[in-house]
């Protein structure tokens, strides 16, 4: 079963978090740096893990990494590292926590080089999914080609985040020809 038929098969206004990321989320650009900030955080964390279960600790992510500012997570320190690890509400993985914080450095840098992190995507787009697997190891930590196809996808630099028969992917193409 695809996400597609997955979330589709749930009725509106379904307590499960994947009918509305499905819906309203998954696949469509995204032009703020925080969201691809946060996209990229949230793929990370559910490397090895059910994406359900991402979602639903979505909203303590957000609080545990400071709504998903990238010069504040940048700047955390030894303090908020313990604090992250202690925190039951994300995922509480070394790697990946330090994988966050490394790479919202990496966006601040990118962010000066070419104004914005999407303007970075935008200026490599569009490319393969290998080469964007390479250039993503280039520059970022914790970055298989699980994450990067998936943070891709969902925010519209690859095509595969719908089905072509799923009525959403008819309305990013209308939104976003």
């Amino acid at each position: 079963m695809s996400y597609c038929d997955l979330a589709n098969a749930l009725p509106e206004g379904s307590p499960d978090p994947n009918k509305h990321y499905h819906d309203h989320e998954y696949g469509f650009p995204v032009a703020d740096d925080r969201i691809l900030f946060e996209r990229l955080v949230l793929e990370i964390n559910q490397a090895g893990l059910s994406w359900t279960l991402i979602l639903k600790k979505r909203a303590a992510f957000q609080t545990a990494y400071c709504g998903f500012d990238i010069a504040a997570v940048a700047a955390f320190g030894g303090k908020d590292r313990a604090r992250l690890l202690a925190d039951a509400g994300i995922i509480r993985n070394r790697l990946k926590i330090e994988a966050a914080i490394f790479n919202a450095g990496q966006i601040l840098a990118l962010q000066r080089q070419y104004g914005s992190f999407k303007n970075w995507l935008d200026a490599h787009h569009p490319r393969e999914k290998t080469e964007w697997v390479k250039l993503f190891k280039k520059h970022f930590k914790f970055m298989g080609g699980e994450i990067v196809g998936e943070f891709l996808m969902s925010t519209g630099y690859l095509a595969g985040a719908h089905d072509d028969t799923c009525p959403v992917a008819a309305k990013i193409k209308a939104r976003h020809p």
